[in-house]
């Protein structure tokens, strides 16, 4: 027993020695001084606050710029171009190729020209013939057309020859070459042309309107413009006249007016072809969001469907509004103006172009930067060229 009792004594005295030599770390407090901020740098090509990004070109080379101006994707290729749906067309040693928005090739640079992804499908060049290519870079319908357009509603104008046709994702003829042009869809009718004549045809190919007119646009508003002659006018989907050809120019119909030129002067009509605002302007423009630009000699203003002036002409250049802002030139400078004609941004820029996804590229000499909508200098002027922020 005594034995036993000495032994425990010699741990227990062993135990308080190592808890003597080695204590046991206390936890700190939790003060504001210990407490770790989260990391905030920003990977490879995302941005800090999104993932849109913007196309621009230094001295020579192009590469890609975030919200704060800093490069996520070094300027290091020959010719580029925006982002569009998280690809975006850049060239290297004479081949074009697709890069990610982490600057990473997707497709590496093999094609002779590119184009963006439509429908999954993106047209490109090679050996001097347009095919089709999916996301992976290979080929689903082989280069063999002396032209094409991009897939729309499952369908893509491709040109053989000189003649132009229609084919399925597949490649596979839906309508054979047999147009000398042909448009897009638009209400499920394309212009095209045989000879000298415009008509409109369905997605079989068959004529629903017959060639017949000597120049044609397509459908806006259940009317498409045609020209008869010099004279234009306007036909509904039946191929019937709804205006008859009687203007010297005239523009699509958008909210039930059109633009229309007689006697040298522009006015505005409605759908049965009268004049809602009479022919007086020197130059005139579409509605958009409301108003239209018009000019007066020199100088460019705004009218409201009534045909007065929303903001008096006072403008040596001017275009659209685009969410609710336009741009105008007073004698060198471009500026933005609001609905009201007061300016939002004073003209102070040799060129600019509009506000998308919240900024504006301008340039100022010969160097282009990046505004925010109040007019503040985001990101200077440091570029040769720049686009807007895509992704």
């Amino acid at each position: 027993m005594k034995k036993i009792i000495f032994i425990l004594s010699i741990i227990f005295a062993f135990s308080a020695y190592c808890q003597a030599q080695f204590p046991k770390p206390k936890k700190p407090e939790p003060t504001k001084s210990t407490k770790q901020k989260k990391e905030t740098t920003v990977p490879l090509g995302k941005s800090e606050s999104d993932d849109y990004i913007a196309l621009v070109r230094g001295v020579k080379d192009w590469g890609y710029v975030d919200k704060t101006g800093n490069a996520v994707i070094n300027l290091q290729f020959d010719d580029a171009r925006s982002f569009s749906n998280g690809y975006a067309r850049v060239k290297k040693m004479n081949s074009w190729g697709y890069i990610d928005l982490k600057g990473t090739y997707v497709i590496n640079p093999q094609f002779e020209r590119v184009e963006d992804f439509s429908e999954g499908l993106a047209r490109v060049v090679k050996f001097k013939k347009w095919g089709f290519i999916e996301k992976s870079g290979t080929f689903t319908i082989n280069p063999q057309f002396s032209d094409a357009e991009d897939f729309s509603g499952g369908l893509a104008r491709v040109k053989m020859g000189t003649q132009w046709g229609l084919i399925d994702s597949k490649g596979a003829f839906v309508v054979n070459p047999q147009f000398a042009e042909l448009g897009g869809f638009v209400d499920a009718l394309a212009r095209a042309r045989v000879g000298k004549q415009w008509g409109y045809i369905e997605s079989s190919g068959k004529w629903v309107i017959n060639p017949q007119f000597d120049d044609a646009e397509d459908f806006h508003d259940g009317l498409a413009r045609v020209r008869k002659g010099t004279k234009w006018g306007y036909i509904d989907e039946t191929g019937i006249f709804s205006i008859n050809p009687q203007f010297e120019g005239v523009g699509d119909f958008y909210n039930g007016l059109a633009r229309a030129k007689a006697m040298k002067q522009w006015g505005y009509i409605d759908k049965k072809g009268g004049w809602a605002v009479n022919p007086q302007f020197d130059n005139a423009e579409d509605f958009t969001e409301g108003l239209a630009r018009v000019r007066k000699g020199k100088d460019w203003g705004f009218i409201g469907t009534e045909g007065t002036y929303v903001i008096n002409p006072q403008f040596a250049d001017a275009e659209n509004f685009n969410d609710g802002l336009a741009r105008v030139k007073t004698g060198t400078q471009w500026g933005f103006i609001n609905k009201k004609g007061g300016y939002v941004i004073n003209p102070q820029f040799d060129a600019a172009k509009n506000f998308r996804n919240g900024f504006a590229v301008v340039r100022k000499g010969p160097k282009w930067g990046f505004i925010n909508p109040e007019g503040d200098i985001v990101i200077g002027y440091l570029y040769n060229e720049a686009d807007d922020f895509t992704k």
